[in-house]
């Protein structure tokens, strides 16, 4: 009998009680159908090889699972669509004090945005990669546009570009430099929040290093973070944002610190506007009155403009 109790306060078979609860199940088939049990079993496999991972409350993981469901994002670390990370916490006790609570995170990978961006069917193509020492030729501060077309002079990585294109034909251009990237985490990334946090540095040659890791997270995989957030970025403020991607965007804690001025910003454009389908109102010169009706010229050329197709 003592053995079967201990056998039940495993870890991993406190999971699988969870898991394997019919409300539970319920939600899992209403989110992936089909796919329920490939998802299942991938989330038991990350739990069991994640230390951290089992020392969190199962309930608290599965919610966070759900979260990855329901964008249809595989939780694989070596696929790289989204990851479950472990956060310290701190939580106020009765007693005044303070205590590091470890709390389970759903947190989409680079991969994760660009298969959400291209689902929506609005792009043309989307591509995020390092830029190497040489390969940036010139910078464009007038339209943006970035030259990336020189040769190639070391591994030495200077930043991290994205890069889409509409069906509509509109394209944008983001590059974030290294150092600037390095700040930018250690601003707004929940993983250093407490008092032993990397010095800019030291995330720099994490990023030089570029070798392949386990981990999850800016000490993890500090490169594969990067190329999510410049495409975080670039998308948020000037891509086609279905509703999907919408809610990955606002459970993307990894950007949850950012300021509301910057997060009202980045995501004020969230839709590709055609502008050949767009009207204007057309304004009488001589009084300034707004001319309605028959009046208003469509801007297409005489031609009521048509209803976006999204």
């Amino acid at each position: 009998m003592a053995n079967e109790i201990q056998k039940q306060e495993r870890p991993i078979d406190l999971m699988k009680s969870v898991i394997n609860a019919p409300s539970v199940q319920e939600q899992f088939q209403n989110a992936l159908g089909e796919h329920k049990d490939a998802f299942v079993a991938s989330l038991i496999d990350l739990f069991t090889g994640d230390k951290q991972l089992q020392t969190c409350k199962p309930a608290a993981i599965i919610a966070e699972a759900l979260r990855a469901a329901t964008l249809r994002l595989p939780l694989n670390k070596a696929l790289g669509f989204a990851y479950i990370i472990v956060f310290n916490n701190s939580v106020k006790n009765d007693d005044g004090s303070w205590s590091k609570i470890p709390t389970p995170t759903f947190v989409p990978g680079y991969k994760g945005y660009i298969q959400l961006a291209m689902r929506t069917g609005q792009y043309r193509t989307i591509n995020a990669d390092f830029v190497y020492e040489g390969e940036m030729r010139k910078v464009s501060k007038l339209t943006g546009e970035i030259a990336l077309d020189g040769e190639k002079k070391s591994d030495m990585i200077i930043g991290y570009f994205c890069y889409f294109e509409l069906l509509n034909g509109f394209n944008k251009t983001l590059f974030v430099s290294v150092e600037d990237m390095a700040q930018y985490a250690l601003r707004y990334s929940p993983s250093f929040k407490g008092k032993n946090k990397p010095s800019a540095d030291a995330l720099i040659k994490l990023a030089q290093a570029n070798q392949p890791s386990t981990k999850v997270g800016w000490e993890g995989n500090f490169n594969d973070m990067a190329l999510k957030t410049v495409i975080r970025r670039l998308l948020s403020k000037y891509g086609y944002l279905s509703v999907e991607m919408q809610n990955a965007l606002a459970k993307d804690v990894e950007d949850a610190q950012m300021s509301r001025n910057d997060l009202i910003i980045e995501n004020a454009n969230t839709q590709a506007i055609d502008i050949d389908s767009t009207q204007y109102e057309e304004v009488d010169t001589e009084t300034g009155e707004i001319k309605n009706g028959e009046d208003a010229a469509p801007a297409n050329g005489g031609e009521a403009a048509p209803e976006p197709n999204y």
